[in-house]
């Protein structure tokens, strides 16, 4: 029931060092790995299954698409992924999330809404969405 890929293992065709800051958008296929910032939008371009992953030192200010999305860094702005969203402990989101499938972290942190995406043909979209916001202060008990 709760089988997870552990040998799926994402391919990465470019990399974004932590060093390199971008200013605009970025377009790719593949896989792209990210451990700098962007100052624009990231998208994925015909490719269905590319996929996205975030370093703790990397940063996007802009909207992401991509259809599958692993997040341990921050995200000022919406993320659009049609697959899987993975948000580490150090994950950061302000924006609203759309995804297929998400897994999230203790620790992960999203200033927006959580908007599942319609799965299976004839599916609508007319699923409430699930606000979530960190609070300082904010414990759980274990």
């Amino acid at each position: 029931m709760f089988n997870r890929d552990s040998k799926q293992s994402a391919r990465i065709d470019t990399l974004i060092g932590k060093a390199a800051r971008v200013a605009g958008d970025v377009e790719f296929e593949g896989g792209l790995h990210l451990d700098g910032r962007v100052a624009g939008n990231v998208r994925a371009v015909g490719a269905p299954g590319a996929s996205l992953s975030v370093s703790e030192t990397g940063s996007i200010e802009g909207s992401v698409e991509v259809a599958n999305v692993t997040l341990n860094g921050s995200v000022k702005g919406d993320i659009y992924a049609t697959e899987r969203v993975i948000l580490g402990a150090t994950a950061r989101v302000q924006g609203n999330v759309c995804y297929g499938i998400i897994e999230m972290t203790l620790g992960a942190e999203i200033q927006g809404k959580l908007l599942p995406l319609p799965s299976g043909p004839g599916a609508s979209m007319q699923s409430e969405p699930v606000t979530v916001a960190a609070s300082p202060g904010l414990t759980r008990s274990q």
